[in-house]
């Protein structure tokens, strides 16, 4: 059950802070848990936001294990072993930032690095029951991180509680400037499928925070979900294809890798037709509101058994993919539930409002725990 793959000891006496291995770490190798990877030859830099990190006091720890080239959902990895899920642990710890999310959920950290490019962040967050978040796409540098090229892919934070979150947002964004929590946020509850046990806990937890809301309609939503689908397949490909012929890509990946290659120009243009479209009815839906909002998983994570049925995990990352194709921030807040098991409470702001939008969750949290008290 491995969280790290890596122990380290530089930087600072700062925050503990542990990294996904797709960040380039001077003189370590970036295996991204592959054995195909394993004969990597070490970093000669860092990656530019580990640099910020140093350059913050922080003190970097460890690099995290994840999903095989950061290409699935679920966090299950026959190679290096699948992190354990810290506070669920006959539940997945969920993909593909497993590592990052079990060490902070584990106490290992005070935080972490993760990268979200079809919901890499939110999921595994959501799961280990912490906070993660996606930037605005381009906020945070990606230079030296694996894949060098990507339209969908952030770095992103884990955090036990909202205010380590934003410490770990001004360490690797030397732009990010914290705004004080406005007196009242107007919220769009957009309308997604999920489970009725999901639909109660995040009902109940807007209607706590005691916060305008109306319903939100985005028409492309479906559709944006499998746009980013065409283009994390096309993108992926691009950047792994290659170690197919390595004969030594995991089972899981390699038969997705390999369909993956088929993706044809005519589906990525209809996908980036989609990004346009799906991106123009966030934003007008945004103009309109504050945040919206919505779950972050449709149901609570899968159980390790029926994670191994490939079936299963379909849909997943069903309300998350979207916001990595439209670019815009978003945050996985945790929720508790009457059945034990964890709920994210998923935040979506306008695009370079992430201060606005981690300010926003704070209020909404300080009215849930005011109102729990």
């Amino acid at each position: 059950m491995t969280i790290v793959v890596e122990q380290l000891s530089m930087g600072g006496n700062g925050p503990r802070v542990m990294v996904k291995d797709t960040l380039d770490v001077k003189g370590v190798a970036t295996r991204a848990s592959s054995r195909a990877l394993d004969s990597a030859v070490p970093a000669t830099a860092n990656a530019e936001v580990v640099d910020h990190l140093l350059a913050a006091g922080c003190r970097l720890i460890g690099k995290t294990s994840l999903h095989e080239l950061a290409f699935g959902t679920t966090g299950i990895n026959r190679h290096t072993g699948t992190a354990l899920n810290p506070r669920f642990p006959q539940h997945i710890p969920g993909g593909s930032s497993s590592g990052s999310a079990a060490a902070v959920a584990a106490g290992l950290a005070d935080f972490s690095l993760g990268t979200d490019t079809g919901g890499s962040v939110r999921i595994p967050a959501c799961c280990c029951g912490v906070f993660g978040f996606k930037p605005t796409f381009g906020r945070v540098s990606r230079r030296g991180v694996m894949p060098a090229h990507t339209s969908l892919d952030c770095v992103g934070p884990f955090a036990a509680s909202l205010p380590m979150l934003e410490t770990a947002m001004q360490a690797i964004d030397p732009g990010y400037r914290p705004v004080t929590p406005p007196a009242q946020v107007r919220l769009g509850v957009i309308d997604v499928p999920a489970s009725e046990a999901v639909h109660q806990v995040i009902d109940a937890a807007l209607a706590a925070s005691g916060q305008p809301l109306s319903r939100v309609e985005l028409p492309s939503f479906k559709a944006a979900y499998e746009a980013g689908m065409v283009v994390i397949n096309r993108e992926t490909f691009a950047a792994c294809g290659h170690l197919l012929a390595t004969g030594q890509v995991g089972d899981d990946i390699a038969g997705r890798l390999a369909a993956a290659g088929a993706t044809s120009e005519a589906a990525l243009a209809e996908a980036e037709a989609v990004r346009r479209q799906f991106t123009a009815e966030v934003d007008a839906a945004l103009a309109a509101h504050d945040v919206l909002v919505l779950p972050t998983m449709p149901d609570f994570p899968l159980r390790l058994d029926e994670a191994a049925d490939t079936r299963a995990v379909l849909g997943m990352t069903a309300l998350v993919r979207p916001f990595n194709l439209s670019g815009h921030p978003a945050l996985s807040i945790p929720l508790g539930s009457p059945h034990g098991l964890p709920v994210g409470l998923q935040l979506v702001g306008a695009k370079g409002a992430d201060e606005a939008l981690l300010a926003a969750a704070g209020l909404l949290l300080q009215r849930l725990y005011s109102n729990r008290t």
